[in-house]
């Protein structure tokens, strides 16, 4: 990649109406910019921090998000699997994240902290040692993904089937263990 954008701030200003140049944006800052429906395909992000930015349905197709940090960010729809497997390193803070797909993504040690994930997919994913701290799971899709070690103490909405995903020393909170029986049938009362 020809175009280098280093130790940049960009704001809306930076991007009246045009798209994200194709380049490798490293310990970049993105600050309220609208990226949503944006093709960010082939766009490298080293230790970049976006904030505020809205990136829902933007396109990812070999997109490289290493150490990418994501703060109140509107990320509806986002196909996270088809980012760059290289390297790929994220984390979310007060992130919506709603219909997005994780789908097969190793993910091991991934902050989640007061994410909505309503409907997101971690079918085959890779969470190990992750944490879904105060994050709203409700209807997320859990199918053979990893989630040993994960700290799921303060998630709520959460229905994770024990025999169909591996859940070895993942941390869970007395009130939340409905959300792991919910498969067997068993009425809590």
């Amino acid at each position: 990649m020809d175009l280098l954008f280093e130790n940049r701030d960009f704001t809306p200003a930076d991007l009246p109406g045009k798209p994200l140049p194709k380049a490798e944006y490293d310990n970049c800052t993105f600050t309220g910019c609208d990226l949503s429906n944006t093709d960010l395909s082939g766009i490298i992000f080293t230790s970049c921090t976006f904030v505020s930015c809205n990136l829902s349905m933007a396109r990812l197709s070999k997109t490289a998000l290493r150490e990418a940090t994501f703060r109140d960010c509107k990320m509806l729809g986002p196909k996270f699997e088809e980012c760059e497997e290289l390297l790929f390193s994220v984390s979310f803070t007060n992130c919506q994240l709603n219909l997005s797909s994780f789908y097969a993504r190793r993910m091991k040690k991934t902050l989640f902290s007061a994410c909505s994930l309503r409907e997101v997919d971690f079918t085959d994913a890779d969470l190990t040692g992750s944490s879904l701290a105060g994050c709203d799971l409700s209807q997320a899709v859990f199918d053979n993904t990893n989630l040993e070690g994960a700290d799921l103490r303060t998630a709520t909405g959460y229905l994770i089937d024990p025999q169909r995903n591996r859940i070895r020393k993942a941390r869970f909170s007395a009130d939340g263990v409905a959300g792991l029986l919910t498969g067997f049938g068993i009425l809590i009362e």
